[in-house]
């Protein structure tokens, strides 16, 4: 039985009918992914669009990003592009750093799948997966020298994720609105600022029913010294070592920690430079591995 449209909705279609046109092919050809391309948040320095002028600087001035531009490069890797023309919302899930790979770097060999030349892309979770196959896996420790070390690491990895994260979130300059996104009970929010303390907050609002609880009371001189005693702590533990933990080469700690000593001694905020400068270690440390990091990547071009 094939159901009709009454008389009166039929006229009232009509009034609206559906044209199709034939598809407008772009004047634009996908790139071929011949190398790999980390999209990033753009470098302090530079303006969003790659159209601009390059800027010597390449590191992302999101601390996320960074870690795993260190992480690539103190691996190995070399010959790697950045790019920052690429939104956060044209990114997996929303959220920077994502790795364009061709496809054959990250399939398995024995896929069926037609490789078309606009390559994989990856999330920053797949990272390193990726350069494992590049260039093989640490193994059980993960490159520190015994099983004492992978697990204190474990502890540093929070202290930095923490109590480092936290200052560098409350004290960052006000022309970057990543902390105001953090604050906002509105959107999406990947990692609130709530979740970086180990004590709850406060709600700034709701004591009344009739208002809705957003935003949250930050005590900024505890957060400070938590900070200068994380800073304190890290600089003792580090002492003359080449990597940190005293590992024989560098280790996914050892690009975390890159990345907070970049971002604090690159932050506009006086008490977050302060607290590294005054370290001679530290601020060595962070020269050093940048040269490092620095040499592993170039340009993004798109020619």
């Amino acid at each position: 039985m094939t159901a009709t449209l009454p008389p009166f909705v039929h006229n009232i279609f009509t009034y609206f009918p559906l044209h199709t046109y034939p598809p407008i092919p772009s004047p634009h050809k996908a790139r071929t992914v011949t190398s790999p391309e980390l999209w990033i948040h753009a470098p302090r320095s530079s303006e969003p669009s790659l159209e601009s002028s390059y800027s010597s600087d390449l590191f992302s001035s999101d601390v996320e990003c960074l870690k795993w531009q260190a992480y690539i490069a103190l691996r190995g890797l070399t010959g790697i592009s950045v790019r920052w023309d690429i939104q956060p919302e044209g990114a997996i899930e929303g959220r920077l750093p994502n790795l364009r790979v061709p496809l054959k770097e990250f399939e398995p060999e024995d896929t069926k799948v037609k490789d078309d030349g606009e390559g994989e892309l990856l999330p920053a979770h797949l990272i390193m997966e990726w350069v494992d196959k590049k260039v093989g896996n640490l193994g059980d420790l993960e490159g520190y020298v015994n099983e004492d070390a992978r697990d204190e690491s474990r502890a540093w990895v929070k202290l930095l994720e923490g109590d480092v994260h936290a200052a560098l979130e409350v004290f960052q300059p006000a022309e970057n609105d990543s902390f105001l996104k953090l604050l906002s009970p509105y959107g999406a929010v990947h990692h609130p600022i709530q979740t970086i303390f180990t004590q709850p907050l406060q709600p700034l609002t709701g004591w009344s029913s009739l208002i809705r609880p957003y935003g949250v009371h930050i005590d900024r001189n505890a957060v400070e010294l938590k900070y200068k005693d994380a800073i304190s702590a890290l600089s003792e533990r580090l002492g003359t070592d080449k990597w940190f933990l005293g590992s024989a080469s560098p280790t996914a700690l050892d690009a975390l920690l890159f990345a907070y000593l970049h971002c604090l001694l690159h932050s506009k905020d006086h008490t977050l430079r302060f607290e590294i400068t005054r370290r001679v270690n530290l601020v060595a440390w962070e020269r050093r591995v940048h040269s490092d990091v620095r040499a592993a990547f170039q340009p993004y071009s798109r020619a």
